[in-house]
């Protein structure tokens, strides 16, 4: 198979299911911080995380063609995920 022969589509896809995964991973763990050290900037940290990898991926994939929105919509909803993970890191970084 060469790479030409791949549909865009389905690389995006396996690219973004795949960035949802590892952050899955990294938010449990993250969170697992928390847990332990009952740490607030590790919950922050893991929602921040969460935000911004499995976010995008369930409003482009999930919410998107469940609610058929328009792309502009379906941005802006990856955006404002992407953005509320930011502010959820950073404070986890500032509280600490």
């Amino acid at each position: 198979m060469v790479v030409a022969d791949l549909e865009p589509a389905a690389v995006l896809f396996a690219t973004a299911l795949a960035t949802a995964l590892v952050g899955t991973v990294v938010a449990g763990l993250a969170y697992r911080g928390y847990q332990r050290n009952d740490s607030e900037p590790m919950r922050f940290l893991a929602v921040g995380v969460v935000c911004i990898t499995v976010g995008p991926f369930l409003v482009s994939y999930g919410l998107a063609p469940a609610l058929a929105l328009s792309q502009a919509v379906t941005l802006l909803g990856v955006l404002l995920s992407n953005i509320a993970g930011l502010l959820a890191i950073l404070y986890s970084l500032e509280a600490v």
